[in-house]
């Protein structure tokens, strides 16, 4: 069986898998207008920017051979519009994404999933390049990329709260960070310091049901974790609303000092608004005309 077939039986399977996602996020980047990505953006050429270590996902044709002859590692040379073109995305992943007040609502999870993969698609289609953070699915072009990206994304974190992914973060290129920033902020704080540190511009949307904006509960309630670790059980959950509601603000506060000090761009989104509305948003803030 010749390579060619066994890729595209291969791509088949990925595909019959995961055909929901993968339609809904092409339909919801459908309804938002392509801006100006890539090479036609102004001051950028192909002027050689850096070598690099190669990682997992890269073609032996990108593998600079006079570069890596002179030791024991192999790399990658980049030229500017190539690190210009490039989006790195990190989706939590982690159990607690997996929450959702009501039926009629979306998890956190399945929201972000299918905004990473609509704000891809829209990547792509400009002439940019996708990935993910970390070494696993280094960004790259195309549609078979999308593929992978769908795939990446259809594995769940068992953690209650998975930490941001900041490995292997290119030099001023842009990166997407989706989750409900419920978890230790310390990790925030890591992640977004080291993307700085390298020149990485950023947005950060943060995903949240209803629920836990309002907090709707009254009488006899039992709060459990999604991945079961924690429960707490009260007779009078109304009283505990001012204080979770200043605990939220606080969280809050400190993730918009986080992105401010880096300089990054923070969003809020609802599982309760449309997908839509947050699409656009990332598009625009992507193009760095967000508020």
């Amino acid at each position: 069986m010749s390579p060619v077939l066994t890729l595209r039986e291969r791509s088949e399977a990925e595909a019959s898998r995961l055909p929901p996602l993968l339609a809904r996020a092409e339909h919801l980047a459908g309804t938002v207008l392509l801006g100006e990505h890539g090479r036609r953006r102004a001051g950028l050429g192909d002027d050689f920017w850096q070598y690099r270590p190669a990682q997992i996902g890269d073609s032996r044709r990108m593998i600079d051979h006079r570069r890596s002859a002179r030791g024991d590692m192999q790399y990658v040379r980049e030229r500017e519009w190539q690190i210009a073109q490039s989006v790195m995305l990190w989706v939590d992943q982690g159990a607690s994404m997996r929450f959702a007040s009501d039926k009629e609502l979306p998890t956190k999870i399945d929201r972000a999933r299918l905004l990473a993969l609509a704000a891809s698609i829209l990547l792509v289609r400009g002439g940019e390049r996708v990935g993910l953070t970390g070494t696993t699915l280094p960004p790259r072009r195309g549609n078979a990329q999308i593929m992978r990206m769908a795939e990446a994304l259809s594995l769940d974190d068992e953690a209650d709260y998975a930490p941001p992914e900041h490995r292997a973060m290119i030099p001023h290129a842009r990166a997407v960070f989706l989750s409900d920033f419920l978890g230790d902020p310390k990790a925030m704080e890591l992640a977004l310091t080291k993307a700085a540190d390298r020149g990485v511009r950023g947005v950060v949307l943060q995903i949240l049901d209803p629920s836990e904006e309002g907090f709707p509960f009254h009488g006899r309630t039992v709060f459990q974790s999604v991945g079961g670790s924690i429960e707490h059980e009260t007779l009078k959950a109304g009283q505990l609303r001012d204080r979770y509601l200043e605990r939220l603000a606080e969280r809050k506060s400190r993730l918009q000092q986080i992105c401010r000090i880096a300089g990054w761009q923070l969003g809020l989104h609802h599982t309760g608004d449309s997908a839509q509305s947050a699409l656009l948003w990332l598009h625009r803030a992507l193009d760095g005309g967000a508020g």
